[in-house]
């Protein structure tokens, strides 16, 4: 078994979250033709569990036949990716500052769901699973919503926010994992791993 796992993610938080678990990575970033964006748009009537899950399959997909693309050596390859969802209304990455003020405003005051879901490749052994968080955000004025997307944190984090930035203070209750809600659940990674024989 490889001492390394690929992570085919940008996500400097999923770097530092599989640096806590002691996990050696290799960074596995799309090449310059790939269309990773793509990969993320929701079909007509997804409903946001089946969205994140299919996503990071894709994602997963990508990444293998990357691998097999560049000649690296094999080792487990993680993926991972993080939706917010009011109801059945998926909250993906802000296109811009009026997007990112537009989610805040309608987060304010209700609890949302997280949903991260993660997968590992390692050969043919392929194994998922899915991280299912409840976050309630205080009423928000108009002024705190202008002053955080100002701050240009929200901007590419899924919802408009980073639960271990700024946007703490407006977290009255967290129900779930606080890492599937930064973006890769420990637990559910550190059992994904050890099945597919990650020591």
């Amino acid at each position: 078994m490889s001492d390394f796992i690929y992570l085919a993610s940008q996500s400097p938080r999923r770097r530092q979250l599989l640096e806590q678990l002691g996990v050696r990575h290799e960074l596995l970033l799309p090449d310059a033709d790939e269309d990773a964006e793509a990969i993320e748009a929701v079909l007509p009537g997804e409903a946001p569990a089946r969205y994140v899950q299919r996503v990071t399959g894709l994602k997963l997909d990508a990444a293998v036949q990357r691998l097999a693309r560049r000649g690296l050596r094999l080792a487990p390859i993680l993926c991972s990716d993080t939706t917010v969802a009011l109801g059945r209304a998926i909250y993906g990455k802000p296109a811009d500052a009026a997007d990112a003020r537009r989610m805040l405003r309608e987060l304010s005051g209700s609890t949302h769901r997280v949903l991260t879901a993660v997968a590992v490749q390692h050969g043919r052994k392929r194994l998922s699973a899915l991280s299912d968080s409840r976050v309630t955000f205080d009423a928000l004025t108009p002024a705190r919503i202008r002053a955080y997307v100002d701050s240009g944190e929200p901007m590419g984090k899924a919802g408009a926010y980073a639960v271990q930035g700024r946007a703490a203070a407006f977290i009255t209750r967290i129900n779930g994992s606080y890492s599937g809600i930064m973006g890769l659940p420990m637990h559910e990674t550190a059992q994904l791993l050890r099945a597919c024989g990650f020591p």
